[in-house]
């Protein structure tokens, strides 16, 4: 059987962890052992208690994490001072990123033969992430969350005011007009946030079939255009929101929309850019924290947190243990890369193999080749 570590995350404001009590549960209850770093998952409302309740044994330390685990399951990218702790052949289990990772992460992994798994890279047949999914579901359901809050009048930024209006207008008042780009899982739930609030909404897409189920799922409440630059252009330039939700698996976030259309924009308009854990695709954008999310670019209030989503640390860290679960017993029960054959998902997330380049897409992203 397998020891699996849950180390305390160490960004700041980082509230999620990497596998729940009811996640833990289950991997003891298949026979392997879990341990869990003190605290690690305070964050998000699981005591220590709860851990040990669950057949977890709590170690104080992520030194003891890492040195007692074949397998790490974390959520976020390690950070630099996580790099050391690596052990030798060890496999870790997180959202990385590597395309847009700082050169040290890849250099750390390969050093001590790491086989990571890349939980956004988790890929069905029918093209469906199942770990991202759920993700991608809690950020598109905060959209409306955050750009409400900065389109207050009240919320100041340096030489910038929010724009005063109310997501969902009132009778003879109308309601913000958001544009949304992408309409894969993060689009969809934003749209059908912001349309429950009464907004205005347009959704671009490349994808003619995505935009047809978005325009019969909604009723022909929602606009729908091709996103050519043409449409883009129009698009932001009236856009009091503008979400950016694109996403291409293994490669750079393309930045669709230029520092020009955002200059065509309002003072005081917001853009929330979603693809900024993969690059942006504003060319504005630049990551932000939970603890500083905001900026002022051209006049636009942007928002571009990569972890957004650890605001509501405990939905999201129940929903990726749920969907990331199948995936972690399967590599307990067989290792890699035997798993992949029993959840065939998984081979695509399959980054690196033993400190290897194993992604063709992540590879080409970096300039490297597959070993």
């Amino acid at each position: 059987m397998t020891i699996f570590g849950v180390p305390r995350e160490v960004r700041d404001l980082e509230m999620r962890v990497g596998l729940t009590p009811a996640g833990v549960l289950a991997l003891v209850e298949s026979g392997h052992t879990v341990y869990t770093q003190r605290d690690a998952g305070i964050g998000a409302g699981f005591r220590d208690e709860d851990y040990r309740q669950a057949g977890a044994q709590i170690v104080y330390t992520a030194d003891e994490v890492y040195g007692r685990a074949r397998v790490v399951a974390k959520i976020a990218r390690p950070t630099a001072e996580e790099h050391h702790l690596f052990g030798r052949d060890q496999v870790i289990c997180s959202f990385l990123h590597l395309q847009v990772a700082s050169p040290d992460l890849l250099q750390a992994l390969e050093a001590v033969r790491i086989t990571a798994v890349a939980y956004e890279m988790i890929e069905e047949a029918d093209g469906r992430r199942p770990v991202l999914l759920p993700a991608s579901e809690v950020a598109g359901r905060m959209a409306p969350l955050i750009a409400g809050q900065l389109l207050r009048s009240d919320q100041a930024f340096p030489d910038q005011h929010g724009l005063g209006i109310l997501l969902s207008g009132l009778p003879g008042v109308p309601p913000a007009v958001v544009a949304i780009i992408g309409s894969g899982v993060l689009g969809t739930n934003a749209t059908r946030a912001f349309v429950g609030l009464g907004a205005e909404v347009t959704v671009l897409d490349r994808n003619a079939r995505a935009l047809q189920r978005l325009d019969e799922h909604f009723n022909g409440r929602v606009t729908t255009m091709f996103a050519s630059e043409f449409n883009l252009k129009r698009a932001v330039h009236f856009a009091d929101v503008l979400i950016g939700a694109v996403h291409v698996s293994g490669s750079r976030a393309p930045v669709l929309v230029s520092r020009e259309m955002v200059r065509q924009m309002r003072s005081g308009a917001v853009i929330i850019d979603f693809s900024i854990d993969e690059g942006g695709c504003v060319e504005t954008s630049r990551p932000t924290t939970l603890r500083d999310p905001t900026f002022v670019a051209d006049g636009v209030i942007h928002y571009c947190v990569p972890n957004m989503t650890a605001a509501f640390a405990r939905t999201t860290s129940y929903a990726i243990t749920n969907a990331a679960l199948p995936y972690l017993l399967a590599i307990g029960q067989h290792g890699l890369p035997e798993a992949s054959q029993y959840e065939p998902a998984l081979a695509p997330g399959i980054n690196l193999y033993q400190g290897k380049l194993a992604h063709r897409g992540v590879a080409a992203a970096i300039g490297r080749e597959v070993v």
